[in-house]
Protein backbone atom coordinates (compact mmCIF):
# COMPACT_ATOMS: atom_id res chain seq x y z
CA UNK A 1 0.00 0.00 0.00
CA UNK A 2 3.00 2.18 0.63
CA UNK A 3 4.71 1.60 -2.29
CA UNK A 4 1.57 2.14 -4.12
CA UNK A 5 1.21 5.54 -2.68
CA UNK A 6 4.60 6.46 -2.98
CA UNK A 7 4.06 5.68 -6.92
CA UNK A 8 1.39 7.73 -7.20
CA UNK A 9 2.92 10.84 -5.58
CA UNK A 10 5.82 10.56 -7.43
CA UNK A 11 3.74 10.78 -10.70
CA UNK A 12 1.80 13.24 -9.20
CA UNK A 13 4.90 15.47 -9.01
CA UNK A 14 6.19 14.64 -12.42
CA UNK A 15 6.99 17.52 -14.22
CA UNK A 16 7.66 17.36 -18.53
CA UNK A 17 11.33 18.95 -19.08
CA UNK A 18 9.49 21.16 -21.23
CA UNK A 19 7.53 22.86 -17.76
CA UNK A 20 10.33 21.55 -15.54
CA UNK A 21 12.96 23.91 -17.22
CA UNK A 22 10.94 26.64 -19.13
CA UNK A 23 13.34 29.91 -18.72
CA UNK A 24 12.10 32.28 -15.66
CA UNK A 25 14.48 34.92 -16.88
CA UNK A 26 15.81 36.56 -20.23
CA UNK A 27 19.21 34.98 -19.05
CA UNK A 28 18.40 31.70 -19.29
CA UNK A 29 16.66 32.22 -22.83
CA UNK A 30 18.28 30.24 -25.67
CA UNK A 31 19.12 31.34 -29.37
CA UNK A 32 17.47 34.66 -28.93
CA UNK A 33 19.96 36.91 -27.32
CA UNK A 34 19.52 40.05 -29.68
CA UNK A 35 15.66 39.86 -28.79
CA UNK A 36 16.18 39.46 -25.18
CA UNK A 37 18.61 42.45 -24.71
CA UNK A 38 16.52 44.79 -26.56
CA UNK A 39 13.53 44.21 -23.96
CA UNK A 40 16.06 44.35 -21.36
CA UNK A 41 17.71 48.04 -22.28
CA UNK A 42 13.71 48.98 -22.89
CA UNK A 43 13.28 48.13 -19.26
CA UNK A 44 16.00 49.55 -18.12
CA UNK A 45 15.33 52.97 -19.70
CA UNK A 46 11.83 52.64 -18.77
CA UNK A 47 10.84 53.25 -22.80
CA UNK A 48 8.16 50.68 -23.15
CA UNK A 49 5.60 50.54 -26.08
CA UNK A 50 1.65 49.84 -25.31
CA UNK A 51 1.77 46.60 -28.16
CA UNK A 52 4.10 44.01 -29.06
CA UNK A 53 4.13 41.19 -31.37
CA UNK A 54 6.19 38.25 -30.68
CA UNK A 55 6.47 36.22 -34.41
CA UNK A 56 7.93 32.63 -35.02
CA UNK A 57 8.09 29.59 -35.32
CA UNK A 58 7.10 26.93 -32.77
CA UNK A 59 8.68 26.06 -29.74
CA UNK A 60 11.28 29.21 -29.67
CA UNK A 61 10.30 31.12 -26.65
CA UNK A 62 7.40 33.67 -27.65
CA UNK A 63 5.39 32.89 -24.92
CA UNK A 64 7.89 32.28 -22.49
CA UNK A 65 10.08 35.99 -23.34
CA UNK A 66 6.19 37.01 -23.02
CA UNK A 67 6.06 36.33 -19.08
CA UNK A 68 9.16 37.19 -18.29
CA UNK A 69 8.77 40.75 -19.80
CA UNK A 70 5.56 40.95 -17.70
CA UNK A 71 7.21 39.78 -14.58
CA UNK A 72 9.79 42.27 -15.44
CA UNK A 73 8.09 45.52 -15.78
CA UNK A 74 5.93 44.81 -12.43
CA UNK A 75 9.15 43.81 -10.40
CA UNK A 76 9.20 46.32 -7.84
CA UNK A 77 12.95 46.04 -7.77
CA UNK A 78 14.72 44.77 -11.35
CA UNK A 79 18.42 44.87 -11.21
CA UNK A 80 20.54 46.76 -13.63
CA UNK A 81 19.79 44.02 -16.58
CA UNK A 82 16.53 44.82 -16.53
CA UNK A 83 15.73 41.74 -15.00
CA UNK A 84 12.87 40.46 -11.96
CA UNK A 85 14.30 40.54 -8.80
CA UNK A 86 11.85 37.10 -7.94
CA UNK A 87 11.89 38.58 -4.16
CA UNK A 88 8.95 41.42 -4.37
CA UNK A 89 5.58 40.53 -3.79
CA UNK A 90 4.90 40.99 -7.58
CA UNK A 91 7.71 38.59 -8.78
CA UNK A 92 6.37 36.04 -5.52
CA UNK A 93 2.73 36.52 -7.18
CA UNK A 94 3.85 35.82 -10.55
CA UNK A 95 5.95 32.51 -9.61
CA UNK A 96 2.72 30.99 -7.81
CA UNK A 97 0.56 31.46 -10.33
CA UNK A 98 -1.57 33.66 -8.39
CA UNK A 99 -0.89 37.57 -10.44
CA UNK A 100 -4.25 39.67 -11.10
CA UNK A 101 -1.83 41.85 -13.52
CA UNK A 102 -0.90 39.12 -16.23
CA UNK A 103 -4.17 37.90 -18.27
CA UNK A 104 -3.07 35.16 -21.23
CA UNK A 105 -5.65 35.01 -23.45
CA UNK A 106 -6.32 31.87 -26.46
CA UNK A 107 -6.88 33.37 -29.58
CA UNK A 108 -7.86 29.87 -30.81
CA UNK A 109 -10.50 29.28 -28.97
CA UNK A 110 -11.84 33.50 -28.25
CA UNK A 111 -11.66 34.51 -31.29
CA UNK A 112 -15.27 36.19 -31.78
CA UNK A 113 -15.72 39.46 -31.17
CA UNK A 114 -17.63 39.19 -27.84
CA UNK A 115 -14.73 38.06 -26.55
CA UNK A 116 -12.92 40.88 -27.69
CA UNK A 117 -14.91 43.34 -25.96
CA UNK A 118 -15.14 41.67 -22.77
CA UNK A 119 -11.29 42.28 -22.95
CA UNK A 120 -11.44 45.90 -23.79
CA UNK A 121 -13.74 46.21 -20.61
CA UNK A 122 -11.32 44.54 -18.36
CA UNK A 123 -8.31 46.87 -19.75
CA UNK A 124 -9.77 49.99 -18.01
CA UNK A 125 -9.51 48.59 -14.30
CA UNK A 126 -5.82 49.48 -13.12
CA UNK A 127 -3.64 46.94 -11.31
CA UNK A 128 -3.93 46.82 -7.47
CA UNK A 129 -0.66 45.31 -7.54
CA UNK A 130 2.17 47.19 -9.08
CA UNK A 131 3.04 49.52 -12.59
CA UNK A 132 0.88 47.61 -15.17
CA UNK A 133 -1.42 45.51 -16.73
CA UNK A 134 -0.02 42.75 -19.20
CA UNK A 135 -2.14 40.96 -21.62
CA UNK A 136 -0.73 37.95 -23.39
CA UNK A 137 -2.62 37.36 -26.70
CA UNK A 138 -1.83 33.90 -27.83
CA UNK A 139 -2.10 32.81 -31.78
CA UNK A 140 -3.26 35.98 -32.15
CA UNK A 141 -3.58 35.27 -36.04
CA UNK A 142 -6.61 33.42 -35.28
CA UNK A 143 -8.70 35.81 -34.34
CA UNK A 144 -11.80 36.45 -36.71
CA UNK A 145 -11.72 40.01 -39.16
CA UNK A 146 -14.25 41.62 -36.81
CA UNK A 147 -12.39 40.75 -34.32
CA UNK A 148 -9.35 42.27 -35.17
CA UNK A 149 -11.72 45.50 -35.95
CA UNK A 150 -13.16 45.57 -32.55
CA UNK A 151 -9.34 45.22 -31.21
CA UNK A 152 -7.94 47.77 -33.02
CA UNK A 153 -9.18 51.50 -31.40
CA UNK A 154 -8.21 50.02 -27.98
CA UNK A 155 -4.82 48.66 -29.30
CA UNK A 156 -4.32 51.96 -30.33
CA UNK A 157 -4.89 54.13 -27.44
CA UNK A 158 -4.58 51.88 -24.66
CA UNK A 159 -5.08 52.77 -21.51
CA UNK A 160 -1.24 53.96 -19.36
CA UNK A 161 -1.36 50.70 -17.25
CA UNK A 162 -1.79 48.39 -20.17
CA UNK A 163 0.70 46.35 -22.42
CA UNK A 164 -0.54 44.38 -24.92
CA UNK A 165 1.91 41.06 -26.16
CA UNK A 166 0.68 39.06 -29.31
CA UNK A 167 2.37 35.78 -30.13
CA UNK A 168 1.95 33.97 -33.20
CA UNK A 169 3.65 31.63 -35.75
CA UNK A 170 1.60 33.30 -38.61
CA UNK A 171 2.68 36.97 -38.90
CA UNK A 172 1.37 37.05 -42.39
CA UNK A 173 -2.56 36.26 -41.71
CA UNK A 174 -2.23 39.25 -38.84
CA UNK A 175 -4.13 42.30 -40.92
CA UNK A 176 -1.55 45.54 -41.32
CA UNK A 177 -3.32 47.79 -38.75
CA UNK A 178 -2.71 44.97 -36.39
CA UNK A 179 1.45 45.56 -37.36
CA UNK A 180 1.36 49.08 -37.61
CA UNK A 181 0.13 49.32 -33.91
CA UNK A 182 2.71 47.34 -32.53
CA UNK A 183 6.54 46.71 -32.15
CA UNK A 184 7.51 43.87 -34.12
CA UNK A 185 10.46 40.95 -32.94
CA UNK A 186 10.49 38.20 -35.11
CA UNK A 187 11.91 34.91 -33.15
CA UNK A 188 14.45 32.76 -35.18
CA UNK A 189 14.98 29.31 -34.79
CA UNK A 190 17.24 28.02 -32.14
CA UNK A 191 20.28 26.34 -33.70
CA UNK A 192 21.27 22.64 -33.64
CA UNK A 193 24.31 23.21 -31.48
CA UNK A 194 22.55 25.85 -28.78
CA UNK A 195 19.86 23.10 -28.57
CA UNK A 196 22.45 19.96 -27.78
CA UNK A 197 24.26 22.42 -25.41
CA UNK A 198 20.75 22.79 -23.40
CA UNK A 199 19.80 18.93 -23.61
CA UNK A 200 23.36 18.20 -22.07
CA UNK A 201 22.54 20.85 -19.75
CA UNK A 202 19.07 19.00 -18.96
CA UNK A 203 20.98 15.46 -19.00
CA UNK A 204 23.36 16.37 -16.66
CA UNK A 205 20.83 18.06 -14.22
CA UNK A 206 18.75 14.88 -14.33
CA UNK A 207 21.65 12.84 -13.95
CA UNK A 208 21.16 11.04 -17.00
CA UNK A 209 24.29 9.51 -19.37
CA UNK A 210 23.51 10.76 -23.02
CA UNK A 211 25.63 10.51 -26.02
CA UNK A 212 26.33 13.64 -28.06
CA UNK A 213 25.57 11.88 -31.17
CA UNK A 214 21.79 11.62 -29.38
CA UNK A 215 21.57 14.68 -28.26
CA UNK A 216 22.63 16.23 -31.76
CA UNK A 217 19.58 13.58 -33.79
CA UNK A 218 16.95 15.14 -31.00
CA UNK A 219 18.13 18.46 -32.21
CA UNK A 220 17.96 17.69 -35.89
CA UNK A 221 14.57 16.37 -35.27
CA UNK A 222 13.08 19.19 -33.18
CA UNK A 223 13.28 21.96 -36.14
CA UNK A 224 15.07 24.33 -34.32
CA UNK A 225 12.28 24.33 -31.53
CA UNK A 226 13.14 23.97 -28.02
CA UNK A 227 9.83 22.50 -26.75
CA UNK A 228 10.24 19.85 -29.29
CA UNK A 229 13.86 18.82 -28.32
CA UNK A 230 12.39 18.53 -24.97
CA UNK A 231 9.54 16.77 -25.53
CA UNK A 232 11.46 14.10 -27.60
CA UNK A 233 14.61 14.26 -25.02
CA UNK A 234 11.80 12.83 -22.84
CA UNK A 235 10.25 10.18 -24.58
CA UNK A 236 13.98 9.08 -25.56
CA UNK A 237 14.42 8.89 -21.88
CA UNK A 238 11.83 7.18 -20.62
CA UNK A 239 13.12 4.04 -23.46
CA UNK A 240 16.45 4.19 -22.19
CA UNK A 241 15.61 3.87 -18.20
CA UNK A 242 17.96 6.88 -17.54
CA UNK A 243 20.48 6.79 -20.93
CA UNK A 244 20.10 8.13 -24.30
CA UNK A 245 22.11 6.76 -26.85
CA UNK A 246 21.96 7.51 -30.80
CA UNK A 247 20.51 3.92 -31.57
CA UNK A 248 17.62 4.52 -28.91
CA UNK A 249 16.98 7.73 -30.71
CA UNK A 250 16.87 6.31 -34.21
CA UNK A 251 14.93 3.22 -32.90
CA UNK A 252 12.28 5.32 -31.33
CA UNK A 253 11.88 8.46 -33.67
CA UNK A 254 11.91 7.06 -37.02
CA UNK A 255 15.14 8.74 -38.48
CA UNK A 256 17.12 6.88 -40.99
CA UNK A 257 20.82 5.85 -39.67
CA UNK A 258 23.21 7.94 -41.22
CA UNK A 259 25.62 5.07 -41.55
CA UNK A 260 23.29 3.41 -44.49
CA UNK A 261 23.84 6.72 -46.38
CA UNK A 262 27.99 6.78 -45.56
CA UNK A 263 27.64 3.44 -47.17
CA UNK A 264 25.66 3.93 -50.34
CA UNK A 265 27.56 6.52 -50.85
CA UNK A 266 30.77 3.99 -51.48
CA UNK A 267 28.53 1.93 -53.21
CA UNK A 268 28.20 4.79 -55.58
CA UNK A 269 32.39 5.19 -56.22
CA UNK A 270 32.80 1.19 -56.29
CA UNK A 271 30.21 1.40 -58.94
CA UNK A 272 28.80 -1.70 -56.63
CA UNK A 273 24.81 -1.75 -58.14
CA UNK A 274 24.05 -4.60 -56.57
CA UNK A 275 24.97 -3.10 -53.12
CA UNK A 276 23.09 -0.28 -53.29
CA UNK A 277 20.39 -1.65 -54.50
CA UNK A 278 20.30 -4.35 -51.13
CA UNK A 279 20.87 -1.33 -48.98
CA UNK A 280 17.60 0.03 -50.03
CA UNK A 281 15.50 -2.88 -49.77
CA UNK A 282 17.05 -3.38 -46.17
CA UNK A 283 15.78 0.58 -45.72
CA UNK A 284 12.03 -0.25 -46.80
CA UNK A 285 12.00 -3.30 -45.34
CA UNK A 286 12.58 -0.95 -41.63
CA UNK A 287 9.15 0.74 -42.96
CA UNK A 288 10.87 3.69 -44.39
CA UNK A 289 9.40 5.72 -47.49
CA UNK A 290 11.18 5.64 -50.28
CA UNK A 291 10.57 9.70 -50.31
CA UNK A 292 11.88 10.05 -46.59
CA UNK A 293 15.09 8.13 -47.87
CA UNK A 294 15.81 9.88 -51.00
CA UNK A 295 15.75 13.07 -49.27
CA UNK A 296 18.17 12.05 -46.84
CA UNK A 297 20.48 11.27 -49.34
CA UNK A 298 20.32 14.32 -51.07
CA UNK A 299 20.85 16.15 -47.09
CA UNK A 300 23.96 13.44 -46.95
CA UNK A 301 25.22 14.38 -50.58
CA UNK A 302 25.01 18.17 -49.46
CA UNK A 303 27.01 17.65 -46.21
CA UNK A 304 29.39 15.86 -48.20
CA UNK A 305 29.73 19.36 -50.45
CA UNK A 306 30.09 21.19 -47.49
CA UNK A 307 32.52 19.14 -45.49
CA UNK A 308 35.20 19.25 -48.56
CA UNK A 309 35.84 23.15 -48.15
CA UNK A 310 37.26 24.07 -44.08
CA UNK A 311 35.47 27.25 -45.20
CA UNK A 312 31.72 25.75 -45.68
CA UNK A 313 31.85 22.61 -42.87
CA UNK A 314 30.32 25.25 -40.65
CA UNK A 315 27.42 24.64 -42.36
CA UNK A 316 27.53 20.82 -41.75
CA UNK A 317 25.06 20.45 -38.21
CA UNK A 318 26.76 17.52 -36.65
CA UNK A 319 28.44 16.17 -33.65
CA UNK A 320 32.35 16.19 -33.86
CA UNK A 321 32.85 12.39 -33.77
CA UNK A 322 30.33 12.78 -36.82
CA UNK A 323 32.13 15.48 -38.71
CA UNK A 324 35.46 13.31 -38.97
CA UNK A 325 33.16 10.61 -41.05
CA UNK A 326 31.94 13.09 -43.12
CA UNK A 327 35.64 14.47 -43.97
CA UNK A 328 36.69 11.27 -44.31
CA UNK A 329 34.20 10.29 -46.89
CA UNK A 330 34.18 14.03 -48.89
CA UNK A 331 37.82 13.62 -49.44
CA UNK A 332 37.22 10.23 -51.95
CA UNK A 333 34.00 11.94 -53.56
CA UNK A 334 34.55 14.77 -56.49
CA UNK A 335 32.35 17.89 -56.67
CA UNK A 336 31.40 16.66 -60.19
CA UNK A 337 29.70 13.32 -58.49
CA UNK A 338 28.15 15.63 -55.65
CA UNK A 339 26.38 17.69 -58.38
CA UNK A 340 25.36 14.84 -60.34
CA UNK A 341 23.76 13.15 -56.98
CA UNK A 342 22.43 16.03 -55.86
CA UNK A 343 20.81 16.43 -59.07
CA UNK A 344 19.37 12.90 -59.65
CA UNK A 345 18.11 12.49 -55.97
CA UNK A 346 16.45 16.36 -56.25
CA UNK A 347 14.64 14.94 -59.75
CA UNK A 348 13.95 11.44 -58.15
CA UNK A 349 12.33 13.69 -55.22
CA UNK A 350 10.10 15.62 -57.62
CA UNK A 351 8.58 12.90 -59.81
CA UNK A 352 8.22 10.69 -56.85
CA UNK A 353 4.60 11.47 -56.42
CA UNK A 354 4.12 11.21 -59.83
CA UNK A 355 5.48 7.85 -60.09
CA UNK A 356 3.21 5.01 -60.44
CA UNK A 357 5.94 2.13 -59.42
CA UNK A 358 8.41 4.25 -57.10
CA UNK A 359 9.90 1.47 -55.99
CA UNK A 360 11.67 1.33 -59.37
CA UNK A 361 11.88 5.37 -60.05
CA UNK A 362 14.39 5.42 -56.46
CA UNK A 363 15.56 2.67 -57.89
CA UNK A 364 16.83 4.15 -61.22
CA UNK A 365 18.23 6.91 -59.32
CA UNK A 366 20.55 4.62 -57.29
CA UNK A 367 21.35 2.62 -60.63
CA UNK A 368 22.21 6.04 -62.34
CA UNK A 369 24.50 6.71 -59.48
CA UNK A 370 26.59 3.78 -59.64
CA UNK A 371 27.30 4.04 -63.32
CA UNK A 372 28.69 7.54 -62.53
CA UNK A 373 32.27 6.44 -63.46
CA UNK A 374 33.70 6.82 -60.59
CA UNK A 375 35.51 3.74 -59.72
CA UNK A 376 37.36 4.07 -63.22
CA UNK A 377 38.72 8.07 -62.33
CA UNK A 378 40.21 6.36 -59.17
CA UNK A 379 41.99 4.13 -60.82
CA UNK A 380 43.10 5.77 -63.19
CA UNK A 381 44.18 8.62 -60.67
CA UNK A 382 46.00 5.77 -58.60
CA UNK A 383 48.12 4.84 -61.99
CA UNK A 384 48.41 8.95 -62.09
CA UNK A 385 49.77 8.74 -59.20
CA UNK A 386 52.33 5.96 -59.73
CA UNK A 387 54.02 7.37 -62.81
CA UNK A 388 57.10 8.88 -62.57
CA UNK A 389 58.27 11.94 -63.06
CA UNK A 390 59.41 12.26 -66.91
CA UNK A 391 62.87 13.93 -67.19
CA UNK A 392 63.34 16.82 -69.02
CA UNK A 393 66.22 17.01 -71.41
CA UNK A 394 67.19 20.88 -71.32
CA UNK A 395 69.64 20.65 -73.85
CA UNK A 396 69.11 22.79 -76.89
CA UNK A 397 68.34 21.74 -80.48
CA UNK A 398 70.82 23.11 -82.93
CA UNK A 399 68.49 25.05 -84.66
CA UNK A 400 67.57 26.92 -81.63
CA UNK A 401 70.85 27.51 -80.35
CA UNK A 402 71.45 30.33 -83.13
CA UNK A 403 67.31 32.03 -82.09
CA UNK A 404 66.30 34.65 -79.77
CA UNK A 405 63.62 35.57 -77.48
CA UNK A 406 60.41 34.88 -78.29
CA UNK A 407 58.52 37.77 -79.98
CA UNK A 408 54.26 37.57 -80.50
CA UNK A 409 53.56 41.04 -80.13
CA UNK A 410 50.73 41.91 -83.06
CA UNK A 411 52.06 45.34 -83.62
CA UNK A 412 55.51 44.57 -84.84
CA UNK A 413 54.86 44.66 -88.36
CA UNK A 414 58.26 45.08 -90.72
CA UNK A 415 58.97 44.44 -94.21
CA UNK A 416 62.24 42.35 -93.65
CA UNK A 417 61.67 38.53 -93.44
CA UNK A 418 64.29 39.09 -90.40
CA UNK A 419 62.31 41.14 -87.73
CA UNK A 420 58.77 39.40 -88.47
CA UNK A 421 59.83 35.74 -87.99
CA UNK A 422 59.03 34.13 -84.86
CA UNK A 423 62.01 32.84 -83.04
CA UNK A 424 62.33 31.80 -79.70
CA UNK A 425 64.39 30.65 -77.06
CA UNK A 426 66.64 27.53 -76.15
CA UNK A 427 63.99 26.31 -73.32
CA UNK A 428 61.20 26.37 -75.44
CA UNK A 429 63.23 24.48 -78.43
CA UNK A 430 64.12 21.35 -75.77
CA UNK A 431 60.55 20.93 -73.81
CA UNK A 432 57.92 22.58 -75.96
CA UNK A 433 55.55 21.88 -73.02
CA UNK A 434 56.43 24.97 -70.64
CA UNK A 435 54.89 28.03 -73.18
CA UNK A 436 51.56 25.97 -73.04
CA UNK A 437 50.64 27.26 -69.02
CA UNK A 438 48.17 29.24 -70.20
CA UNK A 439 46.12 26.96 -72.74
CA UNK A 440 43.75 25.03 -70.97
CA UNK A 441 43.81 21.23 -71.55
CA UNK A 442 46.07 22.14 -74.80
CA UNK A 443 49.32 20.69 -72.30
CA UNK A 444 47.60 17.43 -72.13
CA UNK A 445 46.49 16.78 -75.43
CA UNK A 446 50.19 17.15 -76.27
CA UNK A 447 51.32 15.14 -73.98
CA UNK A 448 48.53 12.43 -74.82
CA UNK A 449 50.12 13.10 -78.78
CA UNK A 450 53.56 12.68 -78.07
CA UNK A 451 53.01 9.49 -75.38
CA UNK A 452 51.11 7.63 -78.82
CA UNK A 453 53.68 8.69 -81.24
CA UNK A 454 56.49 7.38 -78.99
CA UNK A 455 54.25 4.09 -78.96
CA UNK A 456 54.04 3.92 -82.58
CA UNK A 457 57.48 4.49 -83.52
CA UNK A 458 57.63 0.76 -82.00
CA UNK A 459 61.64 -1.50 -81.77
CA UNK A 460 62.52 0.31 -85.09
CA UNK A 461 62.72 4.32 -83.78
CA UNK A 462 66.55 3.70 -82.99
CA UNK A 463 67.30 3.06 -86.78
CA UNK A 464 64.39 6.19 -87.57
CA UNK A 465 66.16 8.31 -84.98
CA UNK A 466 69.67 8.00 -86.89
CA UNK A 467 68.61 10.84 -89.83
CA UNK A 468 71.00 11.73 -92.66
CA UNK A 469 72.11 15.45 -92.05
CA UNK A 470 70.97 16.82 -95.08
CA UNK A 471 68.83 15.35 -97.37
CA UNK A 472 67.65 17.27 -99.81
CA UNK A 473 63.47 17.69 -100.60
CA UNK A 474 61.23 19.98 -102.34
CA UNK A 475 59.00 22.36 -101.30
CA UNK A 476 56.07 19.72 -102.69
CA UNK A 477 57.42 17.73 -100.17
CA UNK A 478 57.46 19.25 -97.06
CA UNK A 479 53.56 20.76 -97.90
CA UNK A 480 52.40 17.26 -98.46
CA UNK A 481 54.66 16.14 -94.85
CA UNK A 482 52.77 19.45 -93.37
CA UNK A 483 49.33 18.34 -94.58
CA UNK A 484 50.13 14.84 -93.21
CA UNK A 485 50.40 16.10 -89.63
CA UNK A 486 47.74 18.32 -89.92
CA UNK A 487 45.43 15.43 -90.32
CA UNK A 488 46.53 13.42 -87.02
CA UNK A 489 45.55 16.77 -84.82
CA UNK A 490 41.98 15.17 -84.31
CA UNK A 491 41.69 16.31 -80.77
CA UNK A 492 42.45 19.79 -81.95
CA UNK A 493 40.09 21.04 -84.66
CA UNK A 494 41.28 24.61 -84.54
CA UNK A 495 44.75 23.92 -84.69
CA UNK A 496 44.08 21.36 -87.65
CA UNK A 497 41.86 23.62 -89.40
CA UNK A 498 44.52 26.35 -88.82
CA UNK A 499 47.45 24.43 -90.35
CA UNK A 500 45.31 23.34 -93.00
CA UNK A 501 44.41 26.91 -93.92
CA UNK A 502 48.24 27.81 -94.51
CA UNK A 503 50.89 26.18 -96.79
CA UNK A 504 54.72 26.46 -96.00
CA UNK A 505 57.04 28.18 -97.97
CA UNK A 506 60.64 26.21 -98.01
CA UNK A 507 63.30 29.53 -97.82
CA UNK A 508 66.78 27.38 -97.89
CA UNK A 509 67.39 23.70 -97.88
CA UNK A 510 66.08 22.95 -94.10
CA UNK A 511 64.30 26.04 -93.24
CA UNK A 512 60.88 27.20 -94.24
CA UNK A 513 58.09 29.70 -93.52
CA UNK A 514 54.73 29.85 -92.13
CA UNK A 515 52.50 32.87 -92.29
CA UNK A 516 49.30 32.87 -90.09
CA UNK A 517 46.74 35.16 -89.93
CA UNK A 518 46.23 35.35 -85.82
CA UNK A 519 48.41 35.48 -83.36
CA UNK A 520 46.54 32.99 -81.35
CA UNK A 521 47.00 30.97 -84.17
CA UNK A 522 51.08 31.50 -83.56
CA UNK A 523 50.96 31.08 -80.20
CA UNK A 524 49.20 27.33 -80.49
CA UNK A 525 51.90 26.45 -83.20
CA UNK A 526 54.88 28.00 -81.07
CA UNK A 527 53.93 25.50 -78.16
CA UNK A 528 53.96 22.05 -80.30
CA UNK A 529 56.91 23.40 -82.24
CA UNK A 530 59.50 20.37 -81.19
CA UNK A 531 56.24 18.27 -82.25
CA UNK A 532 56.08 19.68 -85.53
CA UNK A 533 59.68 19.94 -86.58
CA UNK A 534 60.18 15.98 -85.07
CA UNK A 535 57.84 14.77 -87.24
CA UNK A 536 58.83 16.98 -90.14
CA UNK A 537 62.70 15.68 -89.26
CA UNK A 538 61.26 12.14 -89.54
CA UNK A 539 59.42 12.40 -92.76
CA UNK A 540 61.51 14.52 -95.13
CA UNK A 541 65.04 12.60 -93.26
CA UNK A 542 66.22 15.65 -92.51
CA UNK A 543 67.95 16.71 -89.27
CA UNK A 544 67.92 20.48 -89.89
CA UNK A 545 64.60 20.90 -90.69
CA UNK A 546 63.54 24.44 -89.22
CA UNK A 547 60.34 26.26 -88.76
CA UNK A 548 59.67 30.02 -88.89
CA UNK A 549 56.45 31.67 -87.76
CA UNK A 550 54.97 35.02 -88.56
CA UNK A 551 51.95 36.87 -88.15
CA UNK A 552 50.82 38.51 -91.62
CA UNK A 553 51.04 42.02 -92.03
CA UNK A 554 47.65 43.21 -93.17
CA UNK A 555 46.55 42.62 -96.48
CA UNK A 556 49.76 39.90 -96.94
CA UNK A 557 47.34 37.00 -96.96
CA UNK A 558 43.75 36.85 -98.01
CA UNK A 559 41.80 34.89 -96.29
CA UNK A 560 39.83 31.75 -97.61
CA UNK A 561 37.06 33.24 -99.86
CA UNK A 562 33.74 31.24 -100.23
CA UNK A 563 31.62 30.45 -103.76
CA UNK A 564 30.13 33.09 -103.49
CA UNK A 565 32.85 35.85 -102.44
CA UNK A 566 34.65 33.73 -105.80
CA UNK A 567 31.80 34.67 -107.94
CA UNK A 568 31.59 38.39 -106.99
CA UNK A 569 35.18 38.71 -107.26
CA UNK A 570 34.79 37.15 -111.43
CA UNK A 571 31.83 39.16 -111.82
CA UNK A 572 34.30 42.43 -110.79
CA UNK A 573 36.86 41.37 -113.29
CA UNK A 574 34.01 40.85 -116.34
CA UNK A 575 30.77 42.00 -115.57
CA UNK A 576 28.90 39.73 -118.77
CA UNK A 577 29.31 36.77 -116.02
CA UNK A 578 26.50 38.59 -114.43
CA UNK A 579 24.24 38.63 -117.78
CA UNK A 580 25.00 35.09 -118.43
CA UNK A 581 24.31 33.68 -115.02
CA UNK A 582 20.64 35.47 -115.09
CA UNK A 583 20.14 34.36 -118.64
CA UNK A 584 20.73 30.47 -118.30
CA UNK A 585 19.42 30.92 -114.83
CA UNK A 586 22.38 29.93 -112.72
CA UNK A 587 22.41 29.09 -109.10
CA UNK A 588 25.34 28.12 -106.63
CA UNK A 589 25.33 24.73 -105.21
Amino acid sequence: MSILASSKISMENYLVSARKYRPDNFKSVVGQSALTTTLQNAIKNKQLAHAYLFCGPRGVGKTTCARIFAKAINCFQPNNQGEACNKCESCVSFNEQRSYNIHELDAASNNSVDDIRSLTEQVRIPPQLGKYKVYIIDEVHMLSSSAFNAFLKTLEEPPSHAVFILATTEKHKIIPTILSRCQIYDFHRISINDISAYLQYVADSEGIKAEPEALNAIALKSDGGMRDALSIFDQVCSYGEGKITYQHVIDNLNILDYDYYFRLVEAFLNENTTEALLLFDQILNQGFEGLHFINGLASHCRDLMVSKDSRSISLLEQAESVRAKYRIQAEECSMSFLFRALKLSNDCSLQYNLSKNKRLLVELCLIQLCQGGEAKKKQDSLKTDKIPAAKVDKSPSPAAETKTQTNFSPESKTTTQTKSTFQTKPTLQANPQTSVGSLPGLTTSIRRRKMQAEESQGPDAPKKAALKAEEHFSEEDLIKAWFLFAGTLKEDPYLSNSMKACKPRLLNKSDFEIVVFHPLTAQRLEAIRGEIENRLQQDLQNAKVHMQLRVSEENELKKPLSPQDQLDEMIKKNPNLQDLKQKLNLELE
